[in-house]
């Protein structure tokens, strides 16, 4: 099982990315996939995630209404298209595959990990 982030790089304050995570090694169709993102100095924290269908997506409150959380099945795919971009979205981004029955908020409910993707926001 392997998860591969990519996407991330150096953007404006007010900027747009979009990160993208491809997943080989079996299907993910059935499993809750998610984002994590880790400041320096700052411990792991919860970003988003979606259920097997694009039509079920958490939030943390404090990219609620500028990141969007989606996956295409087909591909292995999930996506994390992030707008209005601030200082405090700098960090290490992580995608995730829950295998766990608890909290989808929770990094130890995600069995499977990603190595992570740079995303810096300059003010």
């Amino acid at each position: 099982v392997q998860l591969q982030a990519s996407g991330g790089g150096l953007v404006q304050a007010g900027g747009s990315l979009r990160l993208s995570c491809a997943a080989s090694g079996r299907t993910f169709s059935s499993y809750v996939m998610g984002w994590f993102r880790q400041a320096p100095g700052k411990e792991r924290e919860f970003v988003a995630a979606v259920g097997w269908s694009s039509g079920i997506t958490y939030y943390t409150d404090s990219v609620q209404g500028r990141f969007t959380i989606s996956r295409d099945n087909a591909k292995n795919m999930v996506y994390l298209q992030m707008n209005s971009l601030n200082a405090e979205d700098t960090a290490i981004y992580y995608c995730a595959i829950r295998r766990g029955g608890g909290s989808w908020y929770s990094s130890g409910e995600y069995a499977y990990w990603g190595q992570g993707t740079q995303v810096t926001v300059s003010s």
